[in-house]
Parts: structure tokens; C-alpha cells; sequence
């Protein structure tokens, strides 16, 4: 197994945990802490599924890259995309739950989802700049 192939997942690996060990660190601190036990998703739920996208998102771009690196951007594109369509599934039923803590949880939703956004677009930039 060449370990160099699989360096960015294991840089989704380390941002992630590292985010979301802030991130409970923040509720840790939080004085006015909302009940989070009473969110749909726990956060390590929406963490875990967003890690998973990337994961399968940068093992399909390392993929692609061995055939055809050219191809590495469309298919950053299309994949995002899916995942997007996905993560709105995934925020249907947060929308439409009672909860009186709503909003925290869509401002949650929505960070962790720019976070990984973020995170697989410099990866993803990274493999581009390394064409050999």
C-alpha cells in the first residue's frame, strides 16, 4: 500500500478531528449551552457522515488521477455536487422538526458542511498542483 497515494485522507483525518474537537470545546465553553441532546443529528453524527463523503469523495479524485488527472476538477465538480444533494436529504428532517434549537442546529449543519467543503477543495487543489 503506498501511503503517499492516501495522504490527503489522512489530512481530512487529522482537520477533521482536530475541528471537531474545537467545535465541542466551544459547547464545552459555551455559558448560554443550548440542549444539544435535543438536536435530530448528534454533532458526532453530522461529523462522521460529512467524513465519510470526503473520504469516498477523495478516493474517487485519487482514482480518477491515476487514469486521468485532467478529469480530477470535472469530477471534483460533479461529486460535490451529489454530496450537496445528499446533505440536503440528510437536513430535511431538521427542517421540518419542532425543535425550539433550530437554528443552532442548521447554523452547526451548515458550518460543519463548509468546513468539509473547504477542506476537500484544498486537498483537491493539492492533487492538482502535484501533476508529475
Amino acid at each position: 500500500m503506498n501511503l503517499k497515494k492516501y495522504k490527503p485522507i489522512l489530512e481530512v483525518l487529522f482537520l477533521s478531528t482536530l475541528v471537531y474537537l474545537i467545535h465541542k470545546l466551544i459547547f464545552f465553553l459555551n455559558e448560554n449551552n443550548p440542549n444539544i441532546e435535543g438536536f435530530h443529528f448528534l454533532i458526532e453524527v453530522v461529523y462522521g457522515f460529512f467524513f465519510l463523503c470526503s473520504v469516498l469523495i477523495l478516493l474517487i479524485l485519487i482514482k480518477v488521477k491515476e487514469k486521468n488527472i485532467d478529469n480530477v476538477g470535472y469530477t471534483f465538480l460533479l461529486v460535490t455536487c451529489i454530496k450537496m444533494a445528499l446533505s440536503y436529504a440528510v437536513l430535511s428532517p431538521i427542517l421540518h422538526s419542532g425543535n425550539p434549537n433550530i437554528r443552532i442546529e442548521k447554523l452547526n449543519f451548515f458550518l460543519i458542511f463548509a468546513l468539509f467543503l473547504t477542506i476537500e477543495t484544498i486537498v483537491t487543489v493539492r492533487i492538482l498542483n502535484n501533476k508529475q
